[in-house]
Order: structure tokens, then C-alpha cells, then sequence
């Protein structure tokens, strides 16, 4: 695996000599005079002489000779001037004879395309500033060049391998590095303390264009935007992916510039005409660098190649698309399949044991987190072996397949129905009310009692006992299925014992604990829309069976509502580490982090989000999401104001 800080702490890493550090903070200084630029670039013959040589070149291309740094200077302004020294303290510095010698070259090739391009946007678009453009271009891959210096010996199987390759560098060094040179480029020019335009452009140099238009604003972000083109076409001079690049090209100078069409044919025209004079200024020939118009072929071709290739995976990856759907279905049918065998009852339709117990498993652990209660319906067909005995089972199967479709038709959907085995059924009831589940179990009696169970055309009559338990797990009381299980049954016999067909009712919730279901649910926006005659309890209830919990726990809604800072939710859970049974809620409300109002209104939320339920009536058509809004904010205006915030 590859180390990135071999090329960090690589005392060959690209540096500016003290000159162009200095340049760099006086020029930033808009009160710097002249005279001192002058005096501090003399201090470097180097760079003096590199100067007045670059002032009297085609680049240029002054009328008279300039002879001295004072004349250049004057001529050319300090911009030019910093641009210049800068990228010239960087060539003399990196220009390698060795074997990586065609390497380096290859970069200062592109560097210096890059370069031209840029500055011919700055003259656009910015026009006194293009040399800065100038600079901030020829800058973009100086990762390239770190990484030559650096790392030459795992930097060159990238090199060749891109080379054979068409494909992008930046794949080819994630491919081999696990980085690639812009990473490195921003890391350096953040270090030089470059403008931030600079190193945005540098960041984003190889997104693609769809994210260069969400993040950058034509106008607003010129120099980054004239980064990314420029670095474009360095890639259609100077690569071999010349397809992709002029694609690149026209839709940024389209986007970010106004440069459509036979223009771009002109700008890259232009970018040619003017790189050998450029090359000149770094002594790198440019001779090589061929024409748009004969690139242009080129790129016409692999454009043409990309095409049919993506043509020819698209269909394939197509084709491949439909026969992984068939499987799929298929895969997802014999999944049913084998899920109704092992959690549905053959017979009924019900689930099964099997799925009862894990499902009772899941809402003991969900009401022991949450403070909620749970509620278990226990039923038992009355006499069902002397119906058997007297009818046949044939019959005694037709009364359990009608029996539980009795059930179901009294039953909420979000309520968990299954056949416990014989002539058992269980019901884990959804949000139990110790009313409503006595109201339930009533409703469900008497329309056993009241269905036509036939046998020949004549009706036997077919009732049922019940028994059921309500109660509210202490936190991590997780092994209490068993005991509401065991109350639920003894009531049922109770129901047995006392002359069968009526129900018993065991309610194992103590007085605290009722209050707080009572204060949770008074607090509840479903209540709230009750109590003022807005919806029916009917209404309320079918709706109800759409907004699921809020699955935050109760620290991380504290935290979100700004009840409860983090520090506190952290001394609550050391707390509650040598008192595991014992509720979050209330341990809070004994340190003093919540008020009891408070915990009332979270475990409400958190069983009943408002906002969901709000959401739910618009989708349901009750009311408009305007008028769902205002139901909203009168119900948190009313609820809040009942509240003391710690």
C-alpha cells in the first residue's frame, strides 16, 4: 500500500525560493512601490536575467530591446512580473536530465499549453490580469511534478501504463497510488498560500461537468473555471484522450464563457499559435505539438469509437440488466415462498407461532426502549373438540378458517394476528389503551357469537373466551414476553373457569406508569385533533396506522430539540450503567436534565411524530398542506406553551 507521506517528507518536494516568497507577500501589498520590486528581484541574478530575457522574447514581443529590470518592470507591472519570476523559480528548480526525462518534459509541455490557454481566457474575460490566469494555469499539475521528484520509482509504472492506455491519468494513479496529482497540486499551493480561486480550480479540475455547474457560477467564478478548461485543453494537445477532452472543452467554454461553436475551433487555434513563443520562455520545445485541425481528426475518431463502444456495453449491460431482473423475481418468488411456509399457517391464513414469537420479541424490545406499553390477546375457541367430535374436522377446519377471517375483519392492520396452535389465537394489539383493548376483545367476541357457522345448511353456534394482559417493560426488561404471555393465559382460563364466551382483562401497568401513558397521550397531536372536533376517532385511527415512530433515541431527540446537551446524554448513559433496568427518562428527570413535562412531550413525539402525522392527513386528502400546516403549528403553539424548557 502506498505511503502519501513519501511525498510530503521528501526533501525533494517542490520549493520557492526565497525571492519568489517574498515577491508573493509584497505583491499582495497594494501600497508596494515599484522600486522595491526591483531592488528584491535583484537579489537573484537567476531570476534578473530569466526576466530580461522574457521581456524581450516573441511572447512579449516589444517594438525595442529592454536592457534593464528597472524598464521591465515598468513595462510589464508587478503581476506580470510575480507570474513570471514564480514559474521561472520553478522550472530551473525541476528540469531533469535523467532517465524520467521525457517525463518531465511531457509535464512542462502540458503545463505550458495549460498555461496559454488560461491566459487567453484572462484576456477575455479579465483583461490587465491574464497573467495571472498565466500562472494560476501553469500551476494546476504541479502535483505531477512533485510526484516526479518525489516518488519517481512508484510514479513510473503510472506513467507507462497511461501512456498505453486511453484513459485518464488521475484513474491511472488512484488505480496504482490510491491519490491522484490534483490532491497533491492543492496540498502545494495551499502550503505557497496561493489565492483560494486557485486552489478551487485546482480541487476541481477533474469533476465532471455536471458538478462543475452545481458548484461554480459563470461571472462569479472566472479564474476557477478558466483552471478547469485550461487543464482540458492541455489534454487535447498533449494527450491521447484527445475525444474526451474536446468534448470537456465545448460544453465548459459553452457554460462558463460564451465561446460556442467555430469559436472554440478559433480559441484552440489560437492557444496553438501561441505556445511556442511560450515554450520559449521555459527553453521547452513546442515543435511537437501539432495542429487543431489535424487533432481534430483524431478526436472525431476516438469520439466515433466511444460512441459505438458505449453503444455495444449499453445494449450488453442492457441484456444483462433484464436476465439479472428475471432472476431476481424469480429469487424474490421462491423468498415468498419460503417465508409464507415459515411464518404463515396453512390452514387459516394466520401467521404462525414461529412468527409470534419473534414479532412479540421485537415489540416487547421496541415498548421496553420507548416507555410504551404492550397489550397480548389470548383467545381459545370454546368446546372446539366437540365440534370436532359431533361435526368431523373437516368442518372443524372450515370453522377455523372462518374464525380467524372473523378476526381479521375487527382487527387494525397494524395489529400482529396468528394462530398459537389447535384452536389458539394471539394478538399483540398496536398502541394498546386499556379502554380500547377491552373494547376490542369485546367486538371481536361478540361478532364470533353473532357469525354464521354452517353445516348442512344448518347454523352451529361458535363462541370464544379471552383472556388478555397489558403492561410496560422496564428498560432492558426484554425477557417479560414470557410473563404477559403467562398473564394473558391465566385470564384466559379465568374467562374458561367463569362459564367461557367473555373475556378478563389483566392490566399489570402501576400507578406511575399509568400516569404517564396519561400524560404522553394527552399530549399527543392525534389527541389534540380529537379533543377539538377537527377528525373522529375513527378517522385519527386509520391514519394512525401510517406514521411509523421516530426511531432517535430518546438522549438524541433531547439533543435535536435542545432539551439536553451532549455532555448530559453522556453522564446519562455512565449513570445508567450501574442501573440498567431503570428507564433513560426518568433517570433524566432525577439528575435534573429534563423536566417531567418535557420527557412527556419526547416519548410522545417519539411514538407519535407530529409532523409525520401532519404529512399523512395532506397525503390522505383531509386537508390541504396549507391547512395541514396550520393544524400543525396551532397544536406545537398550544402543546409548547404548557411546557418549562431546562
Amino acid at each position: 500500500m502506498f505511503n502519501a507521506e513519501n511525498i510530503w517528507k521528501s526533501p525533494q518536494l517542490p520549493t520557492l525560493p526565497a525571492v519568489a516568497v517574498r515577491l508573493l507577500e509584497i505583491s499582495k501589498n497594494p501600497e508596494t512601490e515599484l522600486n522595491e520590486i526591483v531592488d528584491l528581484i535583484k537579489t537573484d541574478p537567476a531570476i534578473t536575467a530569466r526576466i530580461l530575457q522574457a521581456t524581450n522574447s516573441s511572447f512579449f514581443s516589444f517594438n525595442t530591446k529592454i536592457n534593464s529590470i528597472e524598464r521591465a518592470v515598468t513595462l510589464l507591472g508587478t503581476t506580470v512580473i510575480t507570474s513570471l519570476s514564480l514559474s521561472f523559480s520553478l522550472a530551473d528548480e525541476s528540469m531533469s536530465q535523467g532517465p524520467m526525462q521525457a517525463f518531465y518534459r511531457d509535464y512542462w509541455k502540458q503545463s505550458i499549453i495549460n498555461a496559454v490557454a488560461g491566459e487567453i481566457i484572462g484576456k477575455r474575460c479579465q483583461p490587465g490580469l491574464e497573467c495571472e490566469f498565466f500562472m494560476a494555469s501553469l500551476l494546476v499539475d504541479i502535483g505531477r511534478l512533485a510526484m516526479l521528484k518525489t516518488i519517481s520509482r512508484e510514479y513510473y509504472p503510472v506513467l507507462v501504463t497511461y501512456e498505453s492506455q486511453e484513459r485518464q491519468l488521475f484513474e491511472v494513479e488512484h488505480e496504482f497510488l490510491g491519490l491522484d496529482h490534483s490532491l497533491v497540486s492543492y496540498k502545494l499551493i495551499e502550503k505557497w498560500g496561493l489565492p483560494d480561486s486557485m486552489l478551487q480550480g485546482i480541487r476541481l479540475q477533474h469533476f465532471s461537468t455536471e458538478t462543475l455547474f452545481e458548484e461554480l457560477t459563470p461571472g462569479k467564478h472566472v479564474m476557477e473555471a478558466a483552471i478547469v478548461l485550461s487543464n482540458a485543453v492541455g489534454d487535447y494537445f498533449n494527450s491521447s484522450s484527445s475525444g474526451l477532452a474536446i468534448q470537456r472543452i465545448r460544453e465548459l467554454a459553452s457554460h462558463f464563457f460564451g465561446i460556442q461553436g467555430v469559436e472554440v475551433d478559433r480559441y484552440l487555434e489560437e492557444v496553438h499559435q501561441r505556445i511556442e513563443a511560450a515554450g520559449n520562455l521555459f527553453d521547452v520545445d513546442m515543435s511537437d505539438i501539432v495542429s487543431p485541425s489535424e487533432i481534430m481528426s483524431q478526436a472525431n475518431q476516438q469520439l466515433l469509437e466511444l460512441t459505438m463502444r458505449a453503444r455495444s456495453e449499453t445494449l450488453q449491460a442492457s441484456e444483462q440488466k433484464k436476465q439479472f431482473e428475471r432472476e431476481k423475481q424469480l429469487l424474490v418468488c421462491q423468498n415468498e415462498v419460503l417465508q409464507q411456509k415459515a411464518t404463515i399457517d396453512t390452514l387459516t391464513g394466520s401467521y404462525n407461532r414461529a412468527f409470534f414469537d419473534e414479532a412479540l420479541q421485537g415489540k416487547v424490545h421496541e415498548a421496553s426502549d420507548r416507555s410504551m406499553p404492550i397489550c397480548v390477546i389470548f383467545c381459545d375457541i370454546d368446546k372446539f373438540k366437540l365440534l370436532n367430535d359431533t361435526f368431523g374436522h373437516k368442518f372443524g377446519d372450515d370453522v377455523l378458517r372462518q374464525f380467524a377471517d372473523v378476526f381479521r375483519r375487527n382487527l387494525r392492520t397494524a395489529d400482529i394476528f396468528c394462530r398459537y396452535g389447535g384452536e389458539e389465537f394471539v394478538v399483540i394489539v398496536h398502541r394498546p389503551t386499556e379502554k380500547g383493548v377491552e373494547k376490542l376483545t369485546e367486538r371481536i367476541r361478540n361478532a364470533i357469537e353473532q357469525e354464521n357457522f354452517m353445516h348442512l345448511g344448518q347454523r352451529v353456534p361458535v363462541t370464544a373466551s379471552f383472556g388478555t394482559a397489558t403492561m410496560m417493560p422496564g428498560r432492558q426488561d426484554y425477557d417479560c414476553g414470557e410473563e404477559i404471555l403467562k398473564q394473558a393465559d391465566e385470564a384466559l382460563y379465568q374467562s374458561k373457569e367463569n362459564g367461557r364466551n367473555q373475556a378478563h382483562h389483566r392490566c399489570l401497568i402501576n400507578t406511575q406508569e399509568r400516569e404517564l401513558i396519561k400524560a404522553v397521550n394527552n399530549l399527543k397531536f392525534s389527541r389534540w385533533l380529537v379533543s377539538r372536533e377537527i377528525l373522529d376517532i375513527m378517522t385519527i385511527s386509520r391514519i394512525l396506522l401510517q406514521v411509523p415512530p421516530d426511531q432517535r433515541s430518546l438522549g438524541e431527540m433531547a439533543v435535536d430539540f435542545k432539551m439536553m446537551d451532549y455532555e448530559q446524554v453522556d453522564q446519562l448513559a455512565n449513570a445508567q450503567k450501574s442501573c440498567p433496568r431503570k428507564r433513560i427518562g426518568d433517570m433524566a428527570v432525577e439528575m435534573g436534565f429534563l423536566t417531567m413535562e418535557n420527557l412527556h412531550l419526547l416519548l410522545c413525539w417519539q411514538c407519535e411524530p407530529p409532523d409525520r402525522l401532519m404529512n399523512s392527513m395532506t397525503a390522505n386528502n383531509l386537508f390541504s398542506a396549507k391547512r395541514s400546516r396550520e393544524l400543525y403549528s396551532e397544536y406545537q403553539k398550544s402543546t409548547m406553551s404548557t411546557l418549562v424548557l431546562t
